[in-house]
This record gives C-alpha cells, sequence and structure tokens, in this order.
C-alpha cells in the first residue's frame, strides 16, 4: 500500500471517529461562544472536537486524536 493510500485510509478512520464523537460523545462541555467540546475515548485513544452549529450544519474548529493509532 502507497503513502497516499495509508493517508486516506487514515483520513476516512479518522473523519469516523470525528463524527462520532460529535454524535455520542463521553463528555460533552460548553465552550465561549456558543461553542461544545466533545470527548471520546475510541479504541484507547482520546478524541477531542471543538465545534459549532451554524444553521442546519455543524461546523469543526479543533479535532484531535491523542494516542496510539
Amino acid at each position: 500500500m502507497g503513502v497516499a493510500q495509508r493517508q486516506m485510509k487514515w483520513r476516512k478512520s479518522a473523519e469516523a471517529e470525528l463524527e462520532a464523537t460529535i454524535a455520542d460523545p463521553d463528555i460533552q462541555q460548553d465552550s465561549i461562544k456558543g461553542r461544545k467540546n466533545a470527548f471520546k475515548k475510541l479504541g484507547g485513544r482520546l478524541v477531542t472536537v471543538t465545534y459549532y452549529r451554524e444553521n442546519d450544519d455543524i461546523v469543526r474548529e479543533r479535532c484531535k486524536i491523542h494516542g496510539a493509532g
């Protein structure tokens, strides 16, 4: 598998983790300016997402996946 294929596979996996974190967080906290912080532990990794809603859309501002992959 080439580098580009690995990156595409990782991005799809990461995108799914981010969506799962927003949809069903383990912990959710209000942040400033109407934003929310969502946290979820997935497979030994901690996923954090800061987001806000704009009309019917979710706008992600900051996303991080901590831990071994």
